[in-house]
């Protein structure tokens, strides 16, 4: 990365991070204004526009900007936050089973801290469908991961309720 592309990528860091402080034009005129200086096919600057609506409770305006950047190649941490955040939007516009599809395929691709993200907005996801056991089944099992004790126990008690009640 070079320094430019360092020193933007804190720029928008400490937009992001000043989120409460702005009213919602004012922070969307920010990201915008960042997005603006990468080329018009950059899938970075397709990402953060996409969050910026998404985080400002446009997730119908974020939908395409989300798949727009991963059809163009976004790479590395921002892609799957893509495909988590798009997930997310498209169960919040009542798009539910895609959001099951996108973070079941996910799961299966790689393995990262954001597993337990895909796993939780997967789980309220699942509920949405009206597969309340089985987003239990995920929840519990995300969270096993994290118990110095019962870790065991809880998995297997949620594989179980999986077991007996597939989706």
């Amino acid at each position: 990365m070079t320094a430019d592309n360092l020193e933007w990528e804190q720029r928008v860091a400490d937009v992001w991070a000043s989120f409460d402080e702005h009213s919602e034009d004012a922070f969307l005129t920010q990201i915008e204004q960042l997005a603006a200086e990468l080329p018009p096919d950059s899938a970075a600057a397709l990402f953060e526009r996409a969050a910026a609506f998404d985080s400002t409770g446009h997730s119908d305006l974020a939908v395409p900007l989300y798949r727009e950047a991963l059809d163009i190649g976004l790479q590395g941490e921002r892609r799957r936050r893509a495909v988590i955040q798009l997930a997310s939007s498209l169960r919040n516009i009542g798009r539910a089973h895609e959001s099951v599809a996108l973070l079941t395929a996910e799961r299966e691709l790689e393995s990262d801290d954001l597993d337990d993200a895909v796993s939780g907005f997967l789980a309220l996801a699942l509920v949405d469908t009206g597969r309340e056991l089985e987003a239990i089944s995920v929840a519990l099992t995300a969270l096993s991961r994290h118990l110095i004790r019962y870790r065991r126990s809880l998995a297997n008690y949620a594989q179980e309720i999986f077991d007996d009640h597939p989706g």
